[in-house]
Protein backbone atom coordinates (compact mmCIF):
# COMPACT_ATOMS: atom_id res chain seq x y z
CA UNK A 1 0.00 0.00 0.00
CA UNK A 2 1.58 3.48 -1.20
CA UNK A 3 1.93 6.44 1.66
CA UNK A 4 -0.92 7.89 0.13
CA UNK A 5 -3.40 4.93 0.26
CA UNK A 6 -2.27 4.66 3.71
CA UNK A 7 -3.12 8.06 4.39
CA UNK A 8 -6.59 8.15 3.01
CA UNK A 9 -7.50 4.68 4.53
CA UNK A 10 -6.22 6.42 8.02
CA UNK A 11 -8.05 10.31 7.03
CA UNK A 12 -11.41 8.33 6.36
CA UNK A 13 -10.80 6.54 9.99
CA UNK A 14 -10.03 9.96 11.76
CA UNK A 15 -13.22 11.27 10.38
CA UNK A 16 -15.51 8.55 11.32
CA UNK A 17 -14.15 8.09 14.59
CA UNK A 18 -14.44 12.45 15.33
CA UNK A 19 -17.63 13.28 12.90
CA UNK A 20 -19.48 10.24 12.49
CA UNK A 21 -18.79 10.67 9.05
CA UNK A 22 -17.90 8.00 6.06
CA UNK A 23 -16.15 10.18 3.00
CA UNK A 24 -14.53 8.38 0.09
CA UNK A 25 -12.93 10.77 -2.19
CA UNK A 26 -10.32 12.90 -0.17
CA UNK A 27 -7.87 15.10 -2.28
CA UNK A 28 -4.46 14.35 -1.38
CA UNK A 29 -1.64 16.53 -3.62
CA UNK A 30 2.06 17.08 -3.06
CA UNK A 31 2.63 20.44 -0.89
CA UNK A 32 3.09 23.28 -2.78
CA UNK A 33 6.62 24.13 -2.52
CA UNK A 34 5.68 28.23 -0.60
CA UNK A 35 4.52 26.05 2.31
CA UNK A 36 6.44 23.23 4.49
CA UNK A 37 5.07 20.04 4.16
CA UNK A 38 5.19 17.14 1.83
CA UNK A 39 1.64 15.83 1.16
CA UNK A 40 -1.34 18.05 1.65
CA UNK A 41 -5.20 17.04 2.26
CA UNK A 42 -7.47 19.43 1.32
CA UNK A 43 -9.76 20.43 3.57
CA UNK A 44 -12.60 22.46 1.67
CA UNK A 45 -14.48 19.52 0.10
CA UNK A 46 -14.98 17.78 3.89
CA UNK A 47 -17.08 21.19 5.13
CA UNK A 48 -20.25 19.79 3.57
CA UNK A 49 -20.69 16.71 5.44
CA UNK A 50 -18.37 18.29 8.74
CA UNK A 51 -20.04 21.43 10.34
CA UNK A 52 -16.41 22.61 11.71
CA UNK A 53 -14.33 25.42 10.84
CA UNK A 54 -11.72 23.75 8.07
CA UNK A 55 -8.65 24.71 10.98
CA UNK A 56 -10.48 22.89 13.30
CA UNK A 57 -10.87 20.08 11.35
CA UNK A 58 -6.85 20.52 10.02
CA UNK A 59 -5.95 20.02 13.88
CA UNK A 60 -8.09 17.11 14.92
CA UNK A 61 -6.71 15.44 11.46
CA UNK A 62 -2.90 16.22 11.81
CA UNK A 63 -3.06 15.32 15.53
CA UNK A 64 -4.83 11.69 14.23
CA UNK A 65 -2.41 11.08 11.74
CA UNK A 66 0.85 12.24 13.77
CA UNK A 67 -0.26 9.78 16.54
CA UNK A 68 -1.41 6.56 14.05
CA UNK A 69 1.12 6.89 10.51
CA UNK A 70 4.74 6.56 11.44
CA UNK A 71 5.91 8.40 8.54
CA UNK A 72 3.78 11.49 9.42
CA UNK A 73 6.60 13.59 11.45
CA UNK A 74 5.26 16.61 11.68
CA UNK A 75 1.85 18.71 10.51
CA UNK A 76 0.33 22.57 10.24
CA UNK A 77 -2.77 23.91 8.63
CA UNK A 78 -2.71 26.76 6.11
CA UNK A 79 -6.72 28.34 5.82
CA UNK A 80 -8.20 24.97 4.46
CA UNK A 81 -5.01 22.47 3.70
CA UNK A 82 -3.51 20.41 6.42
CA UNK A 83 0.60 19.76 5.34
CA UNK A 84 1.83 16.70 6.45
CA UNK A 85 5.59 16.18 6.81
CA UNK A 86 6.90 12.79 5.81
CA UNK A 87 10.51 10.98 6.92
CA UNK A 88 13.36 10.64 5.44
CA UNK A 89 13.38 7.14 5.65
CA UNK A 90 9.62 6.81 3.93
CA UNK A 91 11.34 8.68 0.97
CA UNK A 92 14.86 6.62 0.75
CA UNK A 93 12.73 3.34 0.89
CA UNK A 94 9.89 4.19 -1.63
CA UNK A 95 13.47 5.10 -4.13
CA UNK A 96 14.86 2.11 -2.98
CA UNK A 97 11.93 0.37 -4.47
CA UNK A 98 11.48 1.91 -7.72
CA UNK A 99 15.41 2.34 -8.52
CA UNK A 100 15.05 -1.45 -8.92
CA UNK A 101 12.48 -1.10 -11.55
CA UNK A 102 13.21 -1.36 -14.86
CA UNK A 103 9.99 -0.25 -16.24
CA UNK A 104 8.79 1.49 -13.17
CA UNK A 105 5.38 3.35 -13.41
CA UNK A 106 4.38 0.78 -16.16
CA UNK A 107 2.00 -2.73 -16.34
CA UNK A 108 3.40 -5.63 -18.26
CA UNK A 109 0.67 -6.94 -20.48
CA UNK A 110 -0.12 -10.69 -20.60
CA UNK A 111 -2.30 -13.28 -22.54
CA UNK A 112 -4.36 -12.69 -19.83
CA UNK A 113 -4.58 -8.93 -20.51
CA UNK A 114 -7.71 -6.86 -21.45
CA UNK A 115 -7.75 -5.18 -25.11
CA UNK A 116 -8.62 -2.01 -26.32
CA UNK A 117 -8.68 -1.28 -30.61
CA UNK A 118 -7.49 2.40 -31.25
CA UNK A 119 -8.36 3.77 -34.60
CA UNK A 120 -6.74 7.15 -35.61
CA UNK A 121 -5.50 8.78 -38.60
CA UNK A 122 -8.34 7.26 -41.38
CA UNK A 123 -6.98 9.49 -44.17
CA UNK A 124 -8.76 9.73 -47.69
CA UNK A 125 -6.85 8.27 -50.36
CA UNK A 126 -7.20 11.73 -53.03
CA UNK A 127 -4.19 14.09 -50.75
CA UNK A 128 -1.45 13.84 -48.92
CA UNK A 129 -1.48 13.51 -45.14
CA UNK A 130 -1.50 17.37 -43.62
CA UNK A 131 -0.82 18.55 -40.24
CA UNK A 132 -4.38 17.81 -38.86
CA UNK A 133 -3.26 14.26 -39.79
CA UNK A 134 -0.35 14.73 -38.08
CA UNK A 135 -2.27 15.62 -34.57
CA UNK A 136 -4.27 12.70 -35.55
CA UNK A 137 -1.43 10.25 -35.36
CA UNK A 138 0.20 11.42 -33.04
CA UNK A 139 -3.02 11.64 -30.14
CA UNK A 140 -3.83 8.11 -31.41
CA UNK A 141 -0.22 6.61 -31.63
CA UNK A 142 0.23 8.26 -27.89
CA UNK A 143 -2.99 6.83 -26.36
CA UNK A 144 -2.17 2.99 -27.90
CA UNK A 145 1.35 3.52 -26.20
CA UNK A 146 -0.36 4.94 -22.88
CA UNK A 147 -2.94 1.96 -22.64
CA UNK A 148 -0.51 -0.59 -23.13
CA UNK A 149 1.75 0.77 -20.30
CA UNK A 150 -1.32 0.31 -18.24
CA UNK A 151 -1.61 -3.40 -18.63
CA UNK A 152 -4.08 -3.43 -21.78
CA UNK A 153 -3.46 -5.11 -25.02
CA UNK A 154 -4.08 -2.47 -27.78
CA UNK A 155 -4.78 -3.24 -31.47
CA UNK A 156 -4.01 -0.03 -33.54
CA UNK A 157 -6.08 0.58 -36.50
CA UNK A 158 -7.19 3.22 -39.35
CA UNK A 159 -9.92 2.84 -41.78
CA UNK A 160 -8.94 4.14 -44.99
CA UNK A 161 -11.58 6.75 -47.49
CA UNK A 162 -10.67 4.71 -50.50
CA UNK A 163 -13.53 4.95 -52.20
CA UNK A 164 -16.44 8.05 -53.45
CA UNK A 165 -16.59 11.03 -55.53
CA UNK A 166 -13.35 12.52 -53.69
CA UNK A 167 -11.17 9.69 -55.31
CA UNK A 168 -13.25 9.55 -58.56
CA UNK A 169 -12.13 13.22 -59.00
CA UNK A 170 -8.26 12.49 -59.01
CA UNK A 171 -8.81 9.99 -61.34
CA UNK A 172 -10.80 12.42 -63.81
CA UNK A 173 -8.54 14.96 -63.69
CA UNK A 174 -5.31 12.46 -64.23
CA UNK A 175 -6.66 11.21 -67.23
CA UNK A 176 -7.44 14.55 -68.66
CA UNK A 177 -3.91 16.18 -67.79
CA UNK A 178 -1.79 13.52 -66.88
CA UNK A 179 -0.03 12.24 -69.70
CA UNK A 180 0.30 8.78 -67.98
CA UNK A 181 2.46 10.28 -65.25
CA UNK A 182 3.80 7.84 -62.81
CA UNK A 183 5.25 8.57 -59.71
CA UNK A 184 8.06 6.62 -60.62
CA UNK A 185 8.50 8.60 -63.89
CA UNK A 186 8.13 12.08 -62.18
CA UNK A 187 10.01 11.07 -59.06
CA UNK A 188 6.84 12.50 -56.70
CA UNK A 189 5.87 11.12 -53.88
CA UNK A 190 2.67 8.96 -54.64
CA UNK A 191 0.23 10.71 -52.58
CA UNK A 192 1.86 14.18 -53.37
CA UNK A 193 0.74 13.15 -57.24
CA UNK A 194 -2.63 12.27 -56.59
CA UNK A 195 -3.19 15.13 -54.61
CA UNK A 196 -1.94 17.16 -57.33
CA UNK A 197 -4.45 16.04 -59.36
CA UNK A 198 -7.27 16.71 -56.92
CA UNK A 199 -6.20 20.43 -56.76
CA UNK A 200 -5.90 20.47 -60.88
CA UNK A 201 -9.57 18.83 -61.02
CA UNK A 202 -11.05 21.75 -58.63
CA UNK A 203 -9.24 24.31 -60.93
CA UNK A 204 -10.67 23.34 -64.14
CA UNK A 205 -13.75 22.60 -62.20
CA UNK A 206 -14.05 26.59 -61.09
CA UNK A 207 -13.23 27.21 -64.35
CA UNK A 208 -16.13 25.58 -66.05
CA UNK A 209 -18.28 26.44 -63.68
CA UNK A 210 -17.58 30.51 -64.61
CA UNK A 211 -17.55 29.68 -68.57
CA UNK A 212 -21.29 28.18 -67.97
CA UNK A 213 -22.05 31.31 -65.63
CA UNK A 214 -20.90 33.80 -68.41
CA UNK A 215 -23.76 31.76 -70.80
CA UNK A 216 -26.55 32.44 -68.88
CA UNK A 217 -26.43 29.43 -66.12
CA UNK A 218 -27.04 30.04 -62.72
CA UNK A 219 -24.24 29.12 -60.02
CA UNK A 220 -26.39 25.73 -59.20
CA UNK A 221 -27.42 24.86 -62.63
CA UNK A 222 -23.20 25.43 -63.66
CA UNK A 223 -22.43 23.27 -60.71
CA UNK A 224 -24.32 20.28 -61.02
CA UNK A 225 -23.45 20.96 -65.00
CA UNK A 226 -19.73 21.28 -65.59
CA UNK A 227 -18.61 18.51 -67.53
CA UNK A 228 -15.66 17.79 -65.41
CA UNK A 229 -18.07 17.12 -62.55
CA UNK A 230 -20.54 14.93 -64.66
CA UNK A 231 -16.78 12.73 -65.73
CA UNK A 232 -16.52 12.10 -62.09
CA UNK A 233 -20.13 11.13 -61.57
CA UNK A 234 -20.13 8.61 -64.29
CA UNK A 235 -16.86 7.15 -63.00
CA UNK A 236 -18.24 6.82 -59.85
CA UNK A 237 -20.84 5.14 -61.50
CA UNK A 238 -18.65 3.14 -63.78
CA UNK A 239 -17.03 2.09 -60.11
CA UNK A 240 -20.21 1.03 -58.25
CA UNK A 241 -20.69 -1.49 -60.83
CA UNK A 242 -17.52 -2.77 -61.35
CA UNK A 243 -16.33 -1.61 -64.64
CA UNK A 244 -12.95 -3.47 -65.11
CA UNK A 245 -10.88 -0.51 -66.46
CA UNK A 246 -12.21 2.30 -63.87
CA UNK A 247 -11.37 -0.56 -60.83
CA UNK A 248 -7.87 -0.82 -62.12
CA UNK A 249 -7.29 3.07 -62.48
CA UNK A 250 -8.52 3.56 -59.17
CA UNK A 251 -6.27 0.46 -57.82
CA UNK A 252 -2.96 2.06 -59.29
CA UNK A 253 -3.81 5.15 -58.29
CA UNK A 254 -4.68 4.11 -54.59
CA UNK A 255 -1.66 1.95 -54.09
CA UNK A 256 0.10 4.70 -55.44
CA UNK A 257 -1.22 6.67 -52.34
CA UNK A 258 -0.71 3.46 -50.37
CA UNK A 259 2.80 3.49 -50.89
CA UNK A 260 2.92 7.30 -50.15
CA UNK A 261 1.30 7.18 -46.67
CA UNK A 262 3.82 4.08 -45.73
CA UNK A 263 6.83 6.59 -45.99
CA UNK A 264 4.95 9.27 -43.96
CA UNK A 265 3.74 7.23 -40.87
CA UNK A 266 7.32 5.63 -40.73
CA UNK A 267 8.76 8.94 -40.81
CA UNK A 268 6.71 10.33 -38.22
CA UNK A 269 7.30 7.04 -36.48
CA UNK A 270 3.65 5.61 -36.06
CA UNK A 271 2.31 2.13 -37.40
CA UNK A 272 -1.06 -0.20 -37.37
CA UNK A 273 -2.01 -3.25 -37.13
CA UNK A 274 -4.57 -3.13 -39.19
CA UNK A 275 -5.80 -1.55 -42.36
CA UNK A 276 -9.40 -1.29 -42.66
CA UNK A 277 -10.46 0.02 -46.71
CA UNK A 278 -13.89 1.54 -46.71
CA UNK A 279 -14.71 0.04 -50.32
CA UNK A 280 -14.47 -3.25 -48.04
CA UNK A 281 -17.23 -1.76 -45.18
CA UNK A 282 -19.40 0.54 -46.79
CA UNK A 283 -22.11 -2.41 -47.24
CA UNK A 284 -21.64 -3.23 -43.86
CA UNK A 285 -23.99 -2.29 -40.80
CA UNK A 286 -27.78 -3.60 -43.18
CA UNK A 287 -27.44 -6.45 -41.11
CA UNK A 288 -27.45 -4.47 -37.85
CA UNK A 289 -30.47 -2.57 -39.47
CA UNK A 290 -31.88 -5.60 -39.94
CA UNK A 291 -31.72 -6.87 -36.28
CA UNK A 292 -32.72 -3.42 -35.01
CA UNK A 293 -36.05 -3.31 -36.81
CA UNK A 294 -36.74 -6.64 -35.41
CA UNK A 295 -36.09 -5.31 -32.31
CA UNK A 296 -37.93 -2.21 -32.15
CA UNK A 297 -34.92 -0.25 -31.96
CA UNK A 298 -34.85 0.91 -35.56
CA UNK A 299 -38.70 1.97 -37.62
CA UNK A 300 -39.66 1.92 -41.06
CA UNK A 301 -41.24 5.16 -42.83
CA UNK A 302 -43.12 5.20 -45.36
CA UNK A 303 -41.25 5.65 -48.74
CA UNK A 304 -39.12 2.16 -47.28
CA UNK A 305 -36.57 4.62 -45.52
CA UNK A 306 -35.08 3.14 -42.00
CA UNK A 307 -34.97 5.66 -38.74
CA UNK A 308 -34.14 5.60 -34.80
CA UNK A 309 -35.69 8.34 -32.83
CA UNK A 310 -33.57 9.49 -30.49
CA UNK A 311 -35.34 12.43 -29.17
CA UNK A 312 -35.53 11.04 -25.77
CA UNK A 313 -32.13 11.02 -25.31
CA UNK A 314 -31.84 15.17 -26.59
CA UNK A 315 -30.79 14.15 -30.04
CA UNK A 316 -32.73 13.97 -33.52
CA UNK A 317 -34.49 11.76 -35.49
CA UNK A 318 -31.43 9.70 -37.50
CA UNK A 319 -31.70 8.41 -41.01
CA UNK A 320 -30.15 4.42 -41.26
CA UNK A 321 -30.93 3.48 -44.07
CA UNK A 322 -31.98 4.93 -47.39
CA UNK A 323 -35.23 3.99 -48.87
CA UNK A 324 -33.82 2.72 -51.64
CA UNK A 325 -31.75 0.01 -49.56
CA UNK A 326 -28.57 1.60 -49.48
CA UNK A 327 -26.40 2.21 -45.92
CA UNK A 328 -25.76 6.15 -44.84
CA UNK A 329 -22.71 6.72 -42.82
CA UNK A 330 -23.41 5.53 -40.02
CA UNK A 331 -25.03 2.29 -41.03
CA UNK A 332 -21.27 1.58 -41.88
CA UNK A 333 -20.12 2.54 -38.99
CA UNK A 334 -22.69 0.38 -37.14
CA UNK A 335 -21.09 -2.40 -38.94
CA UNK A 336 -17.54 -1.94 -38.78
CA UNK A 337 -17.83 -1.75 -34.59
CA UNK A 338 -19.50 -4.71 -34.69
CA UNK A 339 -17.25 -6.71 -36.57
CA UNK A 340 -14.23 -5.54 -35.19
CA UNK A 341 -15.23 -5.63 -31.47
CA UNK A 342 -17.45 -9.31 -32.58
CA UNK A 343 -14.94 -10.70 -35.21
CA UNK A 344 -11.48 -9.50 -35.67
CA UNK A 345 -9.67 -8.93 -32.33
CA UNK A 346 -10.01 -11.26 -29.34
CA UNK A 347 -11.04 -10.44 -25.52
CA UNK A 348 -12.06 -6.56 -26.55
CA UNK A 349 -13.49 -4.44 -23.81
CA UNK A 350 -13.71 -1.06 -25.86
CA UNK A 351 -12.86 1.22 -28.62
CA UNK A 352 -11.10 4.69 -28.86
CA UNK A 353 -12.10 7.18 -32.10
CA UNK A 354 -9.65 9.63 -32.36
CA UNK A 355 -11.46 11.83 -34.77
CA UNK A 356 -11.96 15.91 -34.61
CA UNK A 357 -14.18 17.15 -32.87
CA UNK A 358 -16.55 18.40 -35.90
CA UNK A 359 -17.72 14.63 -35.86
CA UNK A 360 -18.95 15.11 -31.88
CA UNK A 361 -22.59 14.51 -32.94
CA UNK A 362 -21.96 11.63 -35.03
CA UNK A 363 -20.35 9.53 -32.02
CA UNK A 364 -22.82 10.27 -29.57
CA UNK A 365 -25.08 8.84 -31.93
CA UNK A 366 -23.06 5.90 -33.13
CA UNK A 367 -22.74 5.22 -29.32
CA UNK A 368 -26.08 5.48 -28.55
CA UNK A 369 -27.55 3.39 -31.00
CA UNK A 370 -25.25 0.37 -30.54
CA UNK A 371 -25.93 0.52 -26.66
CA UNK A 372 -30.13 0.53 -27.80
CA UNK A 373 -28.73 -2.61 -29.95
CA UNK A 374 -27.93 -4.57 -26.70
CA UNK A 375 -24.03 -4.24 -27.26
CA UNK A 376 -22.35 -4.65 -23.78
CA UNK A 377 -18.98 -2.98 -25.18
CA UNK A 378 -21.06 -0.03 -26.76
CA UNK A 379 -20.78 1.84 -22.99
CA UNK A 380 -16.94 1.22 -23.14
CA UNK A 381 -16.48 3.25 -26.79
CA UNK A 382 -15.02 6.84 -26.50
CA UNK A 383 -14.41 9.42 -29.08
CA UNK A 384 -10.95 11.26 -28.52
CA UNK A 385 -12.28 14.51 -29.94
CA UNK A 386 -9.75 17.11 -30.37
CA UNK A 387 -9.37 20.84 -31.82
CA UNK A 388 -8.53 22.07 -34.98
CA UNK A 389 -4.52 22.77 -36.13
CA UNK A 390 -4.45 26.26 -37.06
CA UNK A 391 -1.28 28.18 -38.67
CA UNK A 392 -0.69 31.53 -38.34
CA UNK A 393 -2.34 32.47 -41.34
CA UNK A 394 -5.65 30.86 -40.63
CA UNK A 395 -7.48 27.28 -41.44
CA UNK A 396 -6.08 24.77 -44.08
CA UNK A 397 -7.98 23.92 -47.42
CA UNK A 398 -6.99 20.90 -49.15
CA UNK A 399 -9.01 21.76 -52.63
CA UNK A 400 -6.78 24.56 -52.97
CA UNK A 401 -3.92 23.14 -52.13
CA UNK A 402 -2.99 25.52 -49.27
CA UNK A 403 -2.77 22.68 -46.64
CA UNK A 404 0.42 22.16 -45.05
CA UNK A 405 1.77 18.94 -46.09
CA UNK A 406 3.20 16.40 -43.28
CA UNK A 407 5.90 15.73 -45.13
CA UNK A 408 7.37 19.35 -46.02
CA UNK A 409 6.29 20.07 -42.07
CA UNK A 410 8.56 17.23 -40.84
CA UNK A 411 11.18 18.20 -42.65
CA UNK A 412 11.12 21.42 -41.97
CA UNK A 413 11.33 20.51 -38.22
CA UNK A 414 14.57 18.96 -39.15
CA UNK A 415 16.03 21.93 -41.06
CA UNK A 416 15.31 24.20 -37.84
CA UNK A 417 16.84 21.75 -35.46
CA UNK A 418 19.78 21.70 -37.56
CA UNK A 419 20.05 25.26 -37.73
CA UNK A 420 20.04 25.72 -34.52
CA UNK A 421 22.09 23.13 -33.24
CA UNK A 422 25.06 24.63 -35.33
CA UNK A 423 24.43 28.01 -33.92
CA UNK A 424 24.86 26.01 -30.54
CA UNK A 425 27.76 24.58 -32.22
CA UNK A 426 28.34 21.41 -29.50
CA UNK A 427 28.66 18.87 -31.84
CA UNK A 428 32.32 18.22 -32.37
CA UNK A 429 32.86 14.97 -33.08
CA UNK A 430 29.78 13.60 -34.48
CA UNK A 431 29.74 12.15 -37.80
CA UNK A 432 27.47 13.59 -40.61
CA UNK A 433 25.52 10.59 -40.21
CA UNK A 434 25.15 11.12 -36.56
CA UNK A 435 24.35 14.95 -36.86
CA UNK A 436 21.53 14.41 -39.31
CA UNK A 437 20.33 11.79 -36.82
CA UNK A 438 20.03 13.99 -34.14
CA UNK A 439 18.97 16.63 -36.20
CA UNK A 440 15.54 14.03 -37.06
CA UNK A 441 15.09 13.45 -33.32
CA UNK A 442 15.49 16.95 -31.77
CA UNK A 443 12.95 17.84 -35.16
CA UNK A 444 10.49 15.59 -34.71
CA UNK A 445 10.87 15.74 -30.75
CA UNK A 446 9.44 19.32 -31.20
CA UNK A 447 6.79 18.38 -33.11
CA UNK A 448 5.51 15.87 -31.47
CA UNK A 449 5.52 17.28 -27.90
CA UNK A 450 4.68 20.50 -29.13
CA UNK A 451 1.52 19.02 -30.25
CA UNK A 452 1.15 16.40 -27.39
CA UNK A 453 1.76 18.61 -24.45
CA UNK A 454 -1.96 20.84 -25.53
CA UNK A 455 -4.84 19.47 -24.08
CA UNK A 456 -6.51 17.34 -27.24
CA UNK A 457 -10.32 19.14 -26.79
CA UNK A 458 -7.89 22.53 -27.24
CA UNK A 459 -6.70 23.97 -30.55
CA UNK A 460 -3.53 24.13 -31.70
CA UNK A 461 -1.50 27.74 -33.17
CA UNK A 462 1.66 25.76 -34.67
CA UNK A 463 4.70 27.64 -34.08
CA UNK A 464 7.66 25.69 -35.68
CA UNK A 465 9.96 27.93 -34.45
CA UNK A 466 8.61 28.37 -30.93
CA UNK A 467 8.54 24.85 -30.61
CA UNK A 468 12.18 23.64 -31.46
CA UNK A 469 13.92 26.44 -28.89
CA UNK A 470 16.15 24.64 -26.31
CA UNK A 471 14.73 26.86 -23.09
CA UNK A 472 11.00 26.71 -21.97
CA UNK A 473 8.50 23.77 -22.48
CA UNK A 474 9.37 22.62 -25.10
CA UNK A 475 10.52 18.94 -26.82
CA UNK A 476 14.31 19.75 -27.26
CA UNK A 477 14.71 21.38 -23.72
CA UNK A 478 13.59 18.13 -22.28
CA UNK A 479 15.60 16.04 -24.38
CA UNK A 480 18.64 18.31 -23.81
CA UNK A 481 18.00 17.34 -20.01
CA UNK A 482 18.12 14.03 -20.91
CA UNK A 483 21.23 13.99 -22.56
CA UNK A 484 22.70 15.90 -20.33
CA UNK A 485 21.94 13.30 -17.56
CA UNK A 486 23.54 10.46 -19.64
CA UNK A 487 26.43 12.59 -19.67
CA UNK A 488 26.61 12.37 -15.46
CA UNK A 489 26.23 8.80 -15.67
CA UNK A 490 28.71 7.94 -18.38
CA UNK A 491 31.46 10.26 -16.25
CA UNK A 492 30.00 8.48 -13.19
CA UNK A 493 31.48 5.14 -14.45
CA UNK A 494 30.04 1.85 -12.73
CA UNK A 495 26.78 2.59 -10.76
CA UNK A 496 27.25 2.96 -6.76
CA UNK A 497 25.01 0.90 -4.08
CA UNK A 498 22.25 2.56 -3.45
CA UNK A 499 22.05 4.06 -0.09
CA UNK A 500 19.34 2.79 1.87
CA UNK A 501 19.92 5.54 5.12
CA UNK A 502 20.68 9.03 5.85
CA UNK A 503 19.30 12.70 6.00
CA UNK A 504 17.78 14.04 2.39
CA UNK A 505 18.92 17.35 1.01
CA UNK A 506 15.39 19.00 -0.11
CA UNK A 507 16.05 19.10 -3.37
CA UNK A 508 16.42 15.17 -3.57
CA UNK A 509 12.94 15.27 -1.42
CA UNK A 510 11.33 16.92 -3.94
CA UNK A 511 12.40 14.88 -6.49
CA UNK A 512 11.87 11.98 -5.21
CA UNK A 513 8.12 12.98 -4.69
CA UNK A 514 8.26 14.35 -7.70
CA UNK A 515 9.23 10.36 -9.18
CA UNK A 516 6.40 9.12 -7.18
CA UNK A 517 3.61 10.75 -9.28
CA UNK A 518 4.89 9.18 -12.45
CA UNK A 519 2.58 5.63 -12.08
CA UNK A 520 -0.50 7.91 -11.04
CA UNK A 521 -0.33 10.42 -14.07
CA UNK A 522 0.20 7.38 -16.68
CA UNK A 523 -3.00 5.75 -15.18
CA UNK A 524 -5.16 8.93 -15.02
CA UNK A 525 -3.38 10.05 -18.94
CA UNK A 526 -5.26 6.55 -19.78
CA UNK A 527 -8.51 7.37 -17.52
CA UNK A 528 -8.87 10.56 -19.41
CA UNK A 529 -7.34 10.02 -23.11
CA UNK A 530 -4.81 12.85 -22.36
CA UNK A 531 -1.52 12.33 -23.41
CA UNK A 532 -0.89 15.78 -22.56
CA UNK A 533 -0.85 14.56 -18.74
CA UNK A 534 2.56 13.02 -19.11
CA UNK A 535 3.56 15.68 -21.63
CA UNK A 536 3.74 18.12 -18.71
CA UNK A 537 4.20 15.41 -16.21
CA UNK A 538 8.14 15.48 -17.97
CA UNK A 539 8.54 18.97 -18.33
CA UNK A 540 7.47 19.25 -14.54
CA UNK A 541 10.20 16.82 -13.83
CA UNK A 542 12.77 17.99 -16.35
CA UNK A 543 12.12 21.40 -14.12
CA UNK A 544 12.81 19.68 -10.74
CA UNK A 545 16.02 17.55 -11.79
CA UNK A 546 17.49 21.21 -13.07
CA UNK A 547 17.04 22.44 -9.53
CA UNK A 548 18.19 19.95 -8.14
CA UNK A 549 20.99 20.13 -10.64
CA UNK A 550 22.19 23.30 -10.09
CA UNK A 551 21.75 23.14 -6.03
CA UNK A 552 23.66 20.70 -5.06
CA UNK A 553 27.29 18.90 -6.39
CA UNK A 554 26.45 15.29 -7.91
CA UNK A 555 29.38 13.75 -9.17
CA UNK A 556 31.97 16.65 -6.95
CA UNK A 557 29.80 15.74 -4.12
CA UNK A 558 32.72 14.39 -1.42
CA UNK A 559 30.63 12.57 0.83
CA UNK A 560 30.05 9.01 -0.85
CA UNK A 561 27.29 8.05 0.35
CA UNK A 562 25.21 11.33 -0.81
CA UNK A 563 27.07 11.42 -3.96
CA UNK A 564 25.41 7.69 -4.47
CA UNK A 565 21.82 8.61 -4.32
CA UNK A 566 22.59 11.62 -6.47
CA UNK A 567 23.75 9.58 -9.47
CA UNK A 568 20.55 6.47 -8.58
CA UNK A 569 18.17 9.78 -8.76
CA UNK A 570 20.05 11.14 -11.66
CA UNK A 571 19.94 7.62 -13.60
CA UNK A 572 16.15 7.33 -12.04
CA UNK A 573 14.86 10.72 -13.86
CA UNK A 574 16.49 9.87 -17.08
CA UNK A 575 14.79 6.21 -17.15
CA UNK A 576 11.25 7.74 -16.55
CA UNK A 577 12.30 10.63 -19.20
CA UNK A 578 12.25 8.43 -21.63
CA UNK A 579 9.41 6.18 -20.39
CA UNK A 580 7.33 9.00 -20.74
CA UNK A 581 8.79 10.51 -24.16
CA UNK A 582 8.58 6.80 -25.20
CA UNK A 583 4.46 6.60 -24.67
CA UNK A 584 4.78 9.84 -26.51
CA UNK A 585 6.60 8.62 -29.73
CA UNK A 586 8.98 10.84 -28.90
CA UNK A 587 12.93 9.87 -29.11
CA UNK A 588 15.53 11.05 -26.76
CA UNK A 589 19.56 11.30 -27.98
CA UNK A 590 22.15 9.78 -25.58
CA UNK A 591 24.27 13.12 -26.71
CA UNK A 592 22.92 16.25 -27.51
Amino acid sequence: MSLQEILLEKTQKAIAEHYGQSIENIEIQLTRKEFEGDYTIVLFPLLKLIKAKPEQIGEVLGVYLTEHVAEVTAYNVVKGFLNLSIADSYFLSFFGEIAAQERYGTTPVTAESPAMIVEYSSPNTNKPLHLGHIRNNLLGFAMAKILEATGKRVYKTQIINDRGIHICKSMVAWQRFGEGETPERTGIKGDKLVGKYYVLFDKAYKEEIAQLIAEGKSKEEAEREAPIFLEAQQLLRLWEQGDADTLALWKKMNQWVYDGFEVTYHNLGVSFDRNYYESETYLLGKDIVQRGLEQGVFYRKEDGSVWIDLTADGLDEKLVLRSDGTSVYITQDLGTATKRIEEDFPKVEGMIYTVGNEQDYHFKVLFLILQKLGFAWAKKLYHLSYGMVELPNGKMKSREGTVVDADDLMEEMVQVAEELSQELGKLDGYTQQQKQQLYRVIGLGALKYYILKVDPKKKIAFNPQESIDFQGNTGPFIQYTYARIQSILRRAGELPQLPTIGDLHPKERELIKQLSLFAGVVQQAADTYSPALIANYVYELVKEFNSFYQNVSILGEEDATKRALRIHLSRKVGEVIATGFGLLGIEVPERM
